[in-house]
């Protein structure tokens, strides 16, 4: 086998999108792959592993589905070697599951084919036997376990303490790692006859990551990563000095969940792929492509690898029969067909294509840390669950201070900068701080509520804070117990709603100062509360497990309820799709965080859509823009933003790119959609509150034309932050609407009327050089443009001093020295 003499990650296209790996807490695969299907483990709780397909369809894209799998974290996964749609998963729930997958554009089936219950503690590692049919080994902490899944029987279990991951590399040679005493990882060759010394080590980086080994025996590549690193090594096995050494050391953009090798047979021999290594983080599978530069197929490159058909029983191995697997051709004209399955003979010829969504690839960045306010000191982490931990308009941001009284800050986003090490003016309210929120139509007027049961309202002075305030604009008085939460009307100036551990929402005129509606109905802790778009209704979502809808002019008790989010840890409510449907984020029966769509016109009749998040004690606080119809959720002590498009049918939910920081943060504030960079297609612009930093993010579209205004994701969009009549007339019977305006700027014409673009001939028909040059003429033009192009070169190309192949069976120096990518920096020795 030669040594590699180049290597490629393949382009951001070719990545694997919509993944979320999973965690570390398990000591066996991450990620699996067979000819056909590639199986990861997800961060979803509850046993769920991921299916995408190893290639791409016709269209370039790749569709990713879940399957749910055990009742606790699936901590190996394993895809049968005769079987492209036979998947075996083992859990801490301590059940191995044997599952007949199928594409993943199709329904996958929910019951498992086996279910085998070793009844050894939680279990580790599952591994289909490479000769035998129906064979597979499992192992717990307790110890190894062989099973015969035709008889749902153990035919051996041996209860030795597994200390150590260990793969077979060739017949008489065992690989393993071992992390020493001073945290040094370290590749060692074990001559498995004789296993008192090894016979070759390599010591690597120190760290305390568990390294996943990966051998191809046909090659005698092995490729070696640890969880949680972005280092991947690629060495050369051989049965003789050197044993070990090393080909290539690549430095991936992202830090590695897990890798596996994709089987032989589904290589692209045609590019003379030799290896294709699959790295799972924590939003992609990026195919990694060890390529030799040639062209065309070489039988040196390709011995015959092992096939599809099993050698023989689990039976017969039991008995003690040992056969190898036949091996076959990788020559194109000679490779066999994949092994027919009963999900390829039932996959329909046309299957039908869902919705897509434009706003899939959704890309979040922090913007230039010139906008950044930074040095921000003595930040209040504990505000309640209900509050949002700060807020922000379109000119300045208030954050809590952990300072006795309740104290608050505020800044000026036109103001950035490093703050001074001294004391800042603040708002002093006397009393720890509930909640708070901006009027959204006064920049300058802010709402805190207290735990004293009374809500100060504080006026701003023009230019920001520079003076210390201890006396509120005005206080409103009326509720018994701790307020939970505020918000404002989206319509009627001066009307603001809150709730409180009295039980009661009451509605507040700040214009005078007085309660003029109270609300009940709730038999517990109000999470929550949200305004329908057209300020009619409003929505509320309660401890007591309901979802309540009022109508404030006309009632004070709810006007439908129905059952909401079964935890009782926390949950918010928002309005989306033209106020057809409620959104509530909130929490299930065990827990886990979950997201919930209800018909606005039937409560009672349960959510009609819910999607897993993950699993996280904080409540996911969601934004909802309108415009676009995109949902955006991040929890206070998360670093990761959940992205979705929502549709007013099914599938409802269409889960778009994560934004991921760098560092847990308080959470997001969004401002108005005028502070957004259309000509950069950005959709979204929100302040990001870190320990330290205020930060603003932009969320964009990634898109080709952009000196055109993309219409299609900016439609005229409401001015909320105007008010369209007053509370008074609001309380009267009157609604409001408001006005729309255009975001595209005067000098951008609209990519709807941009004008096709029409092919360019490079070239003058060949009529014309026919009628003007004669063939010799030709010809000799022909042989100076080739001369020029080589020039006088006289040293050789690297390719003319490398033995084994003939000189015109290498590729070009020119057609390999682009193949590179910034995905990727590496060495090759």
């Amino acid at each position: 086998m030669p040594v590699l003499e180049q290597y490629c990650c393949v382009s951001v296209q070719g990545w694997i999108a919509s993944v979320r790996g999973g965690s570390f807490s398990s000591q066996g695969k991450h990620i699996t792959s067979s000819c056909s299907l590639v199986a990861f483990n997800t961060d979803q709780a509850g046993g769920m592993v991921g299916l995408t397909s190893v290639n791409a369809a016709s269209d370039g894209k790749w569709t990713v589905t879940q399957i749910s799998c055990h009742a606790d974290l699936v901590t190996d996964l394993d895809f049968s070697p005769f079987d492209d749609y036979l998947l075996a998963t083992c859990s801490a729930d301590e059940t191995v599951k044997l599952w007949r997958v199928c594409d993943p554009a199709q329904d996958q089936c929910s019951d498992a084919e086996v279910t085998l219950s070793p009844a050894d503690g939680r279990l580790e590692l599952v591994l289909f036997h490479p000769a035998a049919s129906e064979l597979l080994a499992v192992a717990s902490v307790r110890g190894l376990q062989v099973w015969d899944v035709t008889r749902d029987t153990a035919l051996t279990g041996k209860h030795t303490p597994v200390c150590a991951r260990f793969s077979l590399v060739f017949s008489y040679f065992t690989l393993m790692h071992l992390c020493l005493q001073m945290r040094q990882q370290e590749v060692r060759l074990w001559d498995s006859r004789k296993l008192s010394s090894s016979l070759s080590s390599l010591s690597l980086a120190t760290s305390n990551a568990t390294l996943m080994p990966l051998f191809d025996p046909d090659s005698g590549l092995l490729t070696v990563s640890g969880n949680g690193e972005s280092v991947i090594d690629c060495f050369e096995v051989n049965s003789s000095e050197p044993f070990l050494s090393q080909v290539s050391h690549c430095l991936t953009d992202l830090s590695t969940r897990g890798t596996a090798l994709v089987p032989k047979l589904a290589l692209d021999v045609s590019c003379c792929e030799v290896l294709r290594l699959l790295q799972l983080t924590d939003n992609f599978i990026v195919p990694i492509s060890y390529q030799v530069p040639r062209k065309d197929f070489h039988a040196d490159l390709y011995p015959d690898t092992v096939g599809h058909t099993p050698a023989m029983t689990a039976e017969d191995w039991w008995k003690g029969e040992n056969k190898q697997v036949e091996r076959v051709s990788l020559h194109p004209s000679k490779r066999p067909k994949p092994a027919a399955t009963s999900a390829q003979e039932t996959k329909p010829k046309d299957l039908p294509r869902g919705p897509s969504s434009k706003f899939r690839h959704i890309q979040g960045a922090v913007l230039h840390r010139d906008t950044h306010i930074t040095n921000l000191r003595g930040l209040h982490l504990t505000t309640p669950g209900e509050c949002d931990g700060f807020c922000a308009n379109g000119q300045r941001v208030a954050v809590p201070l952990a300072i006795a009284g309740g104290q608050i800050a505020v800044f000026e986003l036109s103001q950035p900068g490093k703050l001074p090490d001294t004391a800042l003016p603040t708002i002093q309210n006397s009393v720890n701080v509930a909640d708070f929120c901006w009027d959204p139509f006064d920049t300058h007027k802010l709402v805190v509520a207290g735990d004293d049961a009374k809500i100060r309202v504080w006026q701003i002075p023009k230019g920001g804070l520079t003076e210390t305030l201890t006396e509120p604009e005005c206080v409103l008085r009326g509720h018994t117990e701790k307020i939970y939460s505020i918000k404002f009307h989206p319509h009627a100036s001066g009307l603001l709603a809150s709730s409180s551990y009295d039980l009661t929402v009451r509605l507040w005129n700040l214009g005078t100062g007085e309660e003029v509606k109270r609300l009940s109905g709730h038999q517990d802790q109000i999470f929550g509360i949200a305004w329908s778009p057209d300020g009619k209704l409003l929505a509320t979502v309660c401890k007591d497990g309901k979802v309540r809808l009022y109508d404030p002019r006309k009632s004070t008790l709810p006007i439908q309820e129905g059952p909401g989010p079964e935890g009782h840890r926390g949950a918010r409510v928002v309005w989306v799709c033209d106020g057809k449907y409620l959104l509530v984020s909130g929490f299930d029966s065990r827990s886990e965080r979950q997201l919930y769509l209800f018909s606005a016109e039937s409560l009672a009749s349960g959510s009609v859509a819910s999607v897993p998040a993950d699993v996280s004690p904080s409540t996911l606080i969601p934004f909802y823009d309108s415009d676009t119809s995109v949902l955006i959720l991040t929890g206070k002590g998360d670093t990761r933003v959940y992205t979705y498009e929502i549709l007013p049918e099914a599938p409802y939910f269409m889960e778009c790119s994560s934004f991921h920081s760098s560092e847990p943060h308080k959470g997001l504030c969004f401002l108005p959609k005028t502070e957004c960079d259309v000509r950069d297609v950005e959709v979204a612009r929100a302040i990001r509150l870190g320990k330290s930093t205020i930060e603003p993010v932009a969320f964009r579209v990634p898109r080709v034309k952009k000196e055109f205004f993309q219409d299609d994701v900016f439609p005229e969009t409401a001015v909320w932050w105007e008010a369209s009549l007053t509370a008074a007339a609001w309380l009267s019977g009157s609604n409001g609407q408001h006005r729309k305006i255009s975001l595209q700027p005067k000098d951008m014409m609209p990519v709807s009327e941009a004008p096709k673009e029409v092919p360019v001939r490079k070239y003058l028909p060949s009529s014309v050089y026919l009628e003007e040059k004669t063939d010799e003429q030709k010809k000799e033009e022909l042989l100076s443009a080739m001369v020029a192009k080589l020039g006088n070169r006289e040293d050789p190309l690297p390719q003319a001093s490398c033995e084994g192949v003939d000189e015109d069976e290498w590729v070009s120096e020119e057609l390999t020295t682009h193949t590179h990518t910034p995905q990727m920096i590496h060495d090759t020795l």
